[in-house]
């Protein structure tokens, strides 16, 4: 293949950029989070790691150059699709390297609102010696997973050291290792009343979008949990509000938000059985390592051989 131009959008480590740099050593390597610069570099590259809104906004034009875009995140639906299916360029997401931390927070989060860590954070701070209202544990109940992706996968996983059932809902409904039932989409409502613990781990898409309304909310037991770690829009917002006030469910776990940052007129931040993360539930100090060492560079030795990228590749029709 001939020789191209890799643009990566932010610093990394020079281990990383020296990997990079023994698959295409005759390519040109430009490493910069200047906008500035990735408009320089914008009409000639090949490859772009880490896309930024800035090409939405001013770029667009120029990457006629452009073949694959490898994302900094799993979800994809801040890209413009629409303007980069019709350049025919390919997109690979970063799904997959989150699946660690992010079932870390998931669980932090459960145990947290179960064994009520959250109230007790608060009561230390006032030097309040309070253990009422504490009688939930999570071993042998039910949690419902909807979105049996990576972070999907290794959430069932630990569950299952938790001795809970785990119901699984994904769009193809194939089963899948530590999901005791596996369900299409179609049926979550019915899935829903079985569980004590609800966990949000899906795209935003259009099929997702709103997914969970009022009436999801009142099909869940009143001693359920919801925990959302997919994307805020999949929720409307003013529902599960309502539906927190009304005790249609007992509480929620939220890393993730309609509008972000959260309003601070928001009632979510009032709530003592509502837990606040600031969308931070997939960092981690091996991000980037994983997003390069186990996504883009097998990818990037499949392209420089001009073969099918093989990993996380975005399909436009599913939005994800």
């Amino acid at each position: 293949m001939k020789k191209g131009k890799l643009l990566i959008t932010r610093q990394i480590e020079d281990n990383l950029v020296n990997q990079i740099q023994e698959v295409i050593p005759e390519w040109d390597i430009i490493i910069t989070n200047e906008p500035d610069q990735w408009k320089v570099h914008a009409k000639d590259t090949t490859i772009i790691l880490g896309w930024r809104k800035f090409f939405e906004d001013t770029s667009m034009d120029l990457l006629n150059e452009l073949k694959w875009v490898q994302t900094w995140s799993a979800g994809v639906n801040s890209l413009p699709l629409k303007e980069l299916e019709g350049k025919d360029i390919s997109i690979t997401s970063a799904n997959g390297v989150h699946s660690f931390p992010i079932s870390e927070t998931v669980f932090a989060l459960m145990l947290s609102l179960t064994r009520n860590i959250h109230t007790y954070i608060k009561n230390q701070e006032k030097k309040k010696w309070d253990g009422a209202d504490i009688k939930l544990e999570m071993h042998g109940k039910t949690v419902g997973v909807i979105g049996v992706g990576a972070i999907g996968k290794e959430t069932a996983k630990i569950a299952k050291a938790f001795g809970m059932k785990v119901i699984g809902i994904r769009h193809s409904g194939k089963p899948e290792n530590y999901v005791d039932e596996m369900y299409t989409t179609d049926k979550l409502n019915a899935v829903l009343p079985e569980c004590d613990y609800v966990v949000i781990t899906l795209p935003l898409t259009e099929d997702t979008h709103q997914l969970f309304k009022r009436e999801q909310f009142q099909l869940m037991k009143d001693s359920a949990f919801l925990i959302n770690i997919g994307r805020g829009e999949i929720i409307k917002e003013d529902d599960l509000t309502a539906a927190l006030l009304a005790g249609e469910i007992l509480g929620a776990g939220l890393d993730v938000f309609e509008t972000e940052p959260l309003a601070e007129s928001s009632p979510l931040w009032d709530m003592d059985n509502v837990i606040i993360t600031p969308h931070t539930s997939g960092s981690t100090e091996h991000y980037d390592k994983r997003v390069i060492e186990d996504i883009f560079i097998p990818n990037l030795k499949k392209y420089i051989e001009s073969k099918e990228l093989e990993f996380n590749i975005v399909d436009y029709k599913k939005g994800y």
